[in-house]
């Protein structure tokens, strides 16, 4: 049986004022139709029932993520202790479901919390395509490719290699083997990538059994793993939550692409027949919201003089006014405005580290 595993423990701190501790990226509105985990869950259709999904965060959002998934049972949204990164986060999840939920034979579609993807009906498709091939090599890792439409620095890469037989799996006529997984890439090289045509974006959503994943994780992090059973074996019991907080905070944060994907050798990827995006930071919303006719992207209440190239977030009853700017982000909230350039986005990332140093947790 299909387990949906969606991963929601991120802090999307680029996403800064809005997102926060207590209501990160995946938990905001940042394009229509809900907020970003809701639109995961929804995107699943009839892929599984509500009791086979579950949802790994970390515990401080459990309460504001079951508010936001009434649909699914309580005892779905697990709450890791500490932030350890996607490997042991995968590991988990592989246990509960084998194991707790007494599926030996589990296929899971992992998945990050925070992409747009559309059509759903694409979606849905492609992961049921997944599984059939699953079915036919029940040791392989599928995962998905993105046909980059520019040289993108902010995704990571799949190098392609030969084909799939289609006497293998019948209708995955774009499906290869891959050569190997490549790091974000500086723009010369990004640009060799896309002119290669022999590259995908990597989506970062897997299929594969439980059964394999945790063969993997055994075999390059068994330490790891030895922990993760002791968290598995007292689930249920008195002692999960002392046994959770215990081992997990003793686990190495490794991610699941330096732990096992960079070593795997039965991987194949399907070029995804549905449009993705991973909203990085604020400049994603022009690509997801479009602009007008001076390449500005608005949202809420806004006047404009002599502003090029700029995005501006708001709420329908604050009035933002720009004079003279060009290339600029400017998000305001209740408590905070941000105002950056557009070149210098990364940067967000250190205005949280500095609100850390100076104690100002009111704004984190």
């Amino acid at each position: 049986m299909l387990h949906p595993v969606i991963m929601a423990g991120g802090s999307g701190t680029r996403f800064w004022p809005a997102s926060r501790n207590a209501t990160p990226k995946q938990l905001l509105s940042l394009v229509p139709g809900g907020t970003m985990i809701a639109q995961t869950v929804e995107r699943l259709g009839d892929l599984a029932p509500p009791e086979r999904c579950l949802v790994i965060t970390n515990a401080r959002l459990v309460e504001a993520i079951r508010e936001q998934l009434p649909q699914l049972p309580a005892a779905s949204i697990v709450g890791e202790p500490c932030k350890r990164d996607t490997a042991p986060c995968i590991g988990l999840a592989a246990l509960l479901v084998t194991r707790v939920a007494g599926d030996p034979d589990a296929v899971m579609v992992v998945m990050p919390a925070d992409h747009v993807i559309a059509p759903e009906e694409a979606f849905q498709t492609a992961i049921r395509q997944a599984e059939r091939l699953i079915e036919s090599n029940p040791h392989t890792i599928v995962t998905f490719g993105i046909k980059p439409t520019y040289p993108a620095e902010i995704f990571g890469y799949i190098h392609r290699d030969v084909p799939m037989s289609l006497s293998t799996v019948e209708e995955l006529a774009t499906t290869y083997r891959v050569k190997g997984f490549r790091e974000k890439p500086d723009a010369a090289t990004a640009a060799k990538y896309v002119e290669s045509g022999e590259y995908y974006w990597n989506s970062g959503i897997f299929v594969w059994r439980a059964s394999t994943i945790l063969e993997a994780i055994a075999e390059r992090q068994p330490t790891m793993l030895a922990r993760l059973e002791k968290i598995a074996g007292a689930w249920g019991t008195d002692q999960q939550q002392e046994v959770f907080d215990r081992e997990f905070a003793a686990i190495e944060g490794i991610s699941i692409d330096y732990a096992v994907m960079e070593h795997a050798e039965d991987v194949v990827v399907i070029e995804a027949p549905f449009e993705w995006d991973d909203l990085g930071g604020w400049q994603s919303l022009a690509r997801r919201l479009g602009t007008d006719d001076d390449d500005n992207t608005i949202v809420g209440r806004h006047i404009g003089l002599n502003t090029t190239g700029t995005i501006v977030r708001t709420s329908d009853d604050h009035l933002v006014v720009t004079l003279g700017l060009e290339d600029c982000i400017v998000v305001h909230t209740p408590d905070a405005t941000l105002v950056a350039s557009k070149h210098d986005e990364e940067s967000i990332r250190k205005i949280v580290k500095e609100l850390e140093s100076r104690g100002w947790t009111e704004h984190l």
